[in-house]
């Protein structure tokens, strides 16, 4: 039987000026999310729909959770697998593409740097991304490619490397 979790937050438009949507520059796309307990996320739209460029938009927020859950899967994988993992950083890039009002975004590529303590363990590294890319519910979630382009690092030199995008396509 599956289990059930639940989220809850807040969105709350903070954009009205003195004139609400009287015309589509009479506000700004300024909100804030809330989630309680934590600090408030400052949001707009992105820059080229209006928004603030100093806040964080909906576009990048949706790559940080994509690159957040592939981490948390992979360290697992790797916790699971006995590697161990000392750093790890990601440079996600996802392209967009819109028509009309609409658009979608098309793909994700994750890039996770992985520096773990034995170059031994190399090869078992880089294949845990593949099945970090499956473990991850928002990756599992969305309806375009989320690909990986992994390095593995060892006392700051590059030991192993996917240079083609791989995992998550659906």
């Amino acid at each position: 039987m599956p289990m059930r979790h639940a989220y809850a937050v807040d969105v709350e438009w903070t954009g009205a000026g003195a004139e609400g949507t009287s015309t589509h520059r009479s506000y700004t796309r300024d909100h804030v999310v809330r989630v309680d307990g934590l600090p408030d996320i400052l949001g707009s739209a992105d820059p080229t729909f209006r928004g603030d460029r100093g806040r964080h938009n909906p576009e990048q927020l949706l790559l940080a959770a994509l690159a957040q859950c592939h981490m948390l899967s992979y360290l697992h994988q790797a916790a699971s697998r006995g590697i161990v993992v000392t750093a790890y950083r990601d440079a996600a890039t996802g392209e967009m593409e819109t028509a009309g009002t609409g658009g979608r975004f098309t793909r994700a590529v994750l890039h996770p740097v992985v520096t773990i303590a034995d170059a031994g363990r190399a090869a078992d590294a880089l294949d845990a991304h593949l099945q970090a890319g499956r473990d991850c519910f928002i990756a599992a979630s969305v309806a375009f490619p989320v690909l990986h382009e992994p390095t593995i690092v060892v006392d700051g030199e590059i030991v192993a490397r996917h240079s083609a995008a791989t995992g998550g396509e659906r």
